[in-house]
């Protein structure tokens, strides 16, 4: 595994520079974390979006002030081949964001629990371009491997129409297999289903949950400490938290979640990813 840091303050241009002329072979993969849950990845010559939340419509509707600027607006990603969203809450859904990715990217594959279809169809991605998220199934797009994992946030909300609500995904990008978790806590059988791949990439929420963020309608996830041992009971080859950054008042320090690995599973890998940092992962 090889990290790049490229500083600090780089215009979103340099971002998209970046991602487009960056390329990897087969067992390779490039990561960029962006903030939250949005993360870029590319393998080869595909780029998968996840939860892209780059525009201020939280701010100007809700008074959610970030932490820091959306390290990209939505005019800059013209690029994207797949977006890949986990839930249909706005942090995570962003149909500013998606709006503008489908009217710029018509040829764009959009992946999502069948939940989020109707809101995204009303944001402009085209039917025939929007797939369900199916959980526990492989699917493939554009030479990428997908399955949806049910995420739980706070618990399991599973319909007989519309399937799971909340999921995480796994990604066979080049023959490096990497889980986003999505929003989720550790439920029952999540070890199990992550047990049964070789994960090389675990992403993970740590930002956690309690009884006052609950009381002011912020659902939780797993927090730091389940974090760490969801990774090491899954034995994932590095783990990467997500989820502490963008908003202080439902955040967490990272450092907790390396301090707690470090602590307990000392050869466990972890990386906790700089903003906008390109990080290239090479299998084995």
């Amino acid at each position: 595994m090889k990290e790049l840091g490229q500083g600090k303050d780089r215009s979103p241009e340099q971002i998209i520079e970046e991602i487009n002329q960056t390329s990897t072979s087969y067992g390779m993969a490039a990561v960029w974390f962006l903030g939250q849950e949005s993360v870029v990845i590319k393998g080869g010559e595909v780029v998968i979006y996840i939860d892209p939340y780059m525009s201020d419509e939280l701010e100007r509707r809700g008074g959610f002030q970030r932490a820091f600027p959306a390290p990209l607006q939505p005019e800059h990603i013209r690029n994207a081949n797949i977006v890949l969203i986990t839930h249909e809450h706005d942090d995570h859904m962003d149909l500013a964001t998606i709006s503008v990715i489908a009217r710029q990217n018509p040829d764009t594959w959009f992946v999502a629990p069948a939940r989020c279809h109707e809101a995204m169809q009303g944001a402009g991605v085209a039917p025939e371009r929007l797939v369900a998220a199916v959980c526990d199934e492989w699917q493939q797009l554009d030479g990428v491997r997908l399955m949806a994992i049910p995420a739980a946030h706070e618990t399991l909300d599973e319909d007989e129409v519309y399937g799971h609500r909340f999921v995480g995904y796994l990604m066979d990008i080049q023959g490096v297999l990497i889980y986003h978790a999505g929003d989720t806590v550790v439920y029952p059988g999540l070890v199990e289903r992550l047990q049964a791949h070789s994960i090389d990439i675990g992403m993970v929420p740590i930002n956690g949950g309690d009884a006052f963020r609950r009381k002011d309608g912020i659902v939780g996830n797993m927090g730091f400490r389940e974090a760490a041992e969801l990774a090491a009971a899954s034995d994932f080859e590095l783990t990467i938290p997500m989820h502490y950054d963008i908003f202080p008042w439902n955040g967490e320090k990272p450092g907790y979640f390396v301090d707690y690995c470090y602590e307990n599973y000392p050869y466990m890998k972890t990386k906790v990813m700089a903003r906008t940092e390109r990080m290239f992962y090479v299998k084995g």
